[in-house]
């Protein structure tokens, strides 16, 4: 018999009959042999296996109306309690309407195709199946704007410090209510995950921000700040001896933002640096309609986004979100023990410092042209 081509070395595709007694990591290994379903095998594999091996600072993008959807309290709290996830970045929306839930209001199951001038009349706004009360925008707007009139609001700070501080508040408010983390920002804050916002200015948090601008308030968000706090914890993660990993579900500004870091190290700071080490991305996007374009892992490597020897390290998920979220976290939870939170919250002061210092090096080291030698890339 010739010998087997290396090509036909993978399992065999013989599964088993379903019997209804699947759990979820019977269903992953068992079930999903092919197509997208093979690609979420993988991203569940590759997830539990090396993105969550205790040396990997693991980043998170969150993007698309999931927290209306409930997966900010079914899949994402978890993933931070878990130790899952280090750091994130989400649209502003995803943290407004995650910010209902701890206040107490309710998002209610509905059709897609009810009568959106009638919902109107009624004061009952969509998003898409869910359905909730005008009511509730309202008051929500009014809790974010009294909390920040606080003296710890008026100056200029990241995103991820005003985040963490309004998690602080939601917190009260859930312990006043007998309610245990409903929302992302009150597990943050209690984990020390700092959540950054790519676009500030495009949700409810921001124009009610803005609002306080009109009247003169000392809160202003640094663009500035979360852009190099963010660089900071990956060079960090790196310089500790350890990788860093990426999970992007959905895509948009927050996705590029978590990816960005690296060309902010390498191309910006001038850093001498490889890339993300891991890259998993769940996305319905495709890149030839450039919704995808300049993202996918081949693409990433292209931008010093990704490191190209770990490009085998990478599986994009072509899955709605909702669907692909919620069983790569029963998944994690089911084959990977807990990870000690690292807090980087706490450690973003000490992870900038160490930035700025390998830049001023770095920099030192372009000014003195290595005594009038050309530099590639800036002298061609």
């Amino acid at each position: 018999m010739a010998k087997q081509s290396r090509f036909l070395m993978g399992r065999s595709i013989d599964p088993n009959p379903l019997t209804g007694q699947e759990s979820v990591t019977d269903l992953v290994d068992g079930a999903f042999h092919a197509y997208n379903a093979g690609r979420l095998r993988e991203a569940c594999h590759l997830f539990t296996q090396k993105m969550l091996s205790d040396d990997t600072t693991v980043g998170m993008s969150i993007t698309g109306a999931l927290t209306p959807a409930g997966l900010g309290m079914s899949s994402v709290i978890p993933l931070i309690e878990s130790g899952f996830v280090d750091w994130i970045v989400s649209t502003g929306a995803n943290l407004y309407h995650d910010a209902h839930f701890a206040l107490g209001y309710s998002m209610h199951r509905g059709s897609p195709f009810t009568d959106d001038v009638t919902l109107r009349q009624e004061g009952v706004v969509r998003i898409y199946d869910i359905l909730f009360d005008y009511a509730v925008l309202l008051r929500t707007d009014k809790f974010i704007r009294d909390v920040s009139l606080g003296s710890e609001f008026q100056r200029s700070m990241s995103t991820a410090e005003y985040h963490y501080l309004l998690g602080g508040y939601l917190k009260e408010r859930e312990k006043a209510l007998g309610l245990t983390h409903k929302s992302m920002l009150t597990a943050a804050h209690e984990y020390g995950v700092p959540i950054y916002t790519s676009s500030p200015g495009d949700s409810s948090i921001g124009m009610n921000v803005a609002e306080l601008a009109l009247e003169d308030r000392g809160l202003r968000f640094d663009v500035s700040a979360d852009v190099n706090e963010t660089a900071a914890i990956v060079l960090d993660a790196k310089r500790a001896g350890g990788k860093s990993g990426v999970l992007i579900v959905g895509g948009g500004s927050p996705k590029n933002f978590l990816l960005q870091t690296e060309p902010q190290i390498q191309e910006v700071l001038g850093i001498d640096e490889k890339g993300h080490d891991y890259f998993l991305q769940i996305t319905d996007a495709r890149p030839d309609t450039g919704g995808l374009s300049g993202a996918t892992p081949a693409e990433a490597v292209s931008w010093g986004k990704v490191d190209p020897e770990q490009l085998p390290n990478a599986v994009v998920c072509y899955l709605d979100s909702t669907v692909a979220l919620p069983i790569l976290t029963s998944y994690a939870l089911a084959t990977r023990n807990l990870r000690k939170p690292r807090r980087l919250y706490d450690h973003r002061a000490d992870c900038l410092a160490r930035l700025k210092e390998e830049y001023l090096a770095a920099k030192a080291y372009r000014d003195a042209r290595v005594g009038g030698a050309k530099l590639p890339g800036l002298d061609d």
